[in-house]
């Protein structure tokens, strides 16, 4: 017997890696690395892919940074995996104006976080959404609640009243709450894919109604999230749940610094050169590496 969740309304695949920018030691985008990393996601269990979000430094990125990574990575993902352009701003003009250049430039989707700083009420996102998906009628629309980063909170109400917009198919859930997956079927039913915004929440948010994960963890263990989410959806919760468990310690490691210091020094520790984060971030220091090393090796040899 299988869950009972809708697994055939999944844009973007289950697992979407938010991939880190890599940077060179002189601080410059490293194109090279990022194509590298980005053939061994795709080929490790992430189904997609999202260029300059959260977890790729987009606050630092220059627009010609991004459009000449998108292009990279562009090229050598296509046909293999769904690339996703994280898009938004506190601007709306600003946002429309990027997300009509990620449709543009080929992009199966972009990821659009709620503003930040400027905190909109409920009625301003709406008409922000709207604004963005009316611009691009024809590029599917992932949108971002994050409430701890833009200090504002996308309410279920005010994502139902959205519906009505055919490319607004997914949103990442990111504030936490187990609860807002199910307010969100409750109000949009099955036409929003839900993905989970956090990989310690992924499996306890498949069980009411998420389709995937937008995932930090699976720069490092994709092929085992792949598992996980299989295993639930095929009804076998032992092995889903056992996979959990097994990957929580690592799950909570990569965030015990502001995202991406955790998951650049467990790369770098991988062998991957990924460079330090940008200012105003800084690289973890040596204590906080031994533990992240630590829960690599005991990962390893499970």
């Amino acid at each position: 017997m299988t869950n009972p969740i809708d697994f055939h309304t999944v844009p973007f695949g289950h697992v979407i890696t938010a991939m880190v920018t890599p940077f060179k030691t002189n601080g410059m985008v490293d194109i090279l690395s990022a194509i590298q990393l980005a053939e061994h996601l795709v080929t490790h269990g992430s189904d997609g892919l999202v260029l300059c979000g959260t977890t790729g430094e987009s606050p630092t990125l220059t627009s010609l940074e991004k459009q000449q990574l998108f292009k990279a990575v562009h090229r050598t993902v296509r046909g293999s995996a769904k690339l996703l352009f994280g898009t938004g701003s506190n601007s709306t003009v600003k946002t429309i104006e990027n997300t009509q250049v990620a449709h543009q430039m080929g992009a199966d989707g972009a990821l659009i976080v709620t503003p930040y700083y400027n905190k909109p009420p409920q009625e301003g996102l709406e008409a922000h959404f709207q604004a963005i998906a009316k611009s691009t009628p024809d590029l599917p629309l992932m949108l971002y609640n994050i409430p701890s980063r833009t200090g504002c909170n996308l309410a279920p109400e005010t994502v139902s009243r959205l519906m009505n917009l055919p490319n607004i198919v997914s949103f990442k859930a990111a504030s936490n709450s187990i609860e807002e997956v199910s307010q969100l079927r409750q109000v949009c039913g099955q036409n929003l894919a839900i993905y989970s915004g956090d990989d310690v929440l992924t499996l306890p948010m498949l069980a009411v109604g998420a389709v995937g994960v937008v995932s930090v963890g699976s720069h490092l263990v994709g092929l085992q999230i792949s598992a996980m989410i299989r295993a639930f959806s095929s009804g076998d919760n032992t092995v889903a749940l056992a996979l959990h468990e097994r990957l929580l310690p690592l799950f909570k490691a990569l965030f015990i610094l502001t995202n991406p210091i955790p998951v650049k020094s467990a790369l770098e520790l991988s062998g991957w050169r990924v460079g330090d984060p940008r200012l105003p971030l800084v690289p973890m220091n040596k204590n906080m590496r031994k533990s992240i090393s630590h829960v690599l090796d005991t990962l390893a040899s499970v």
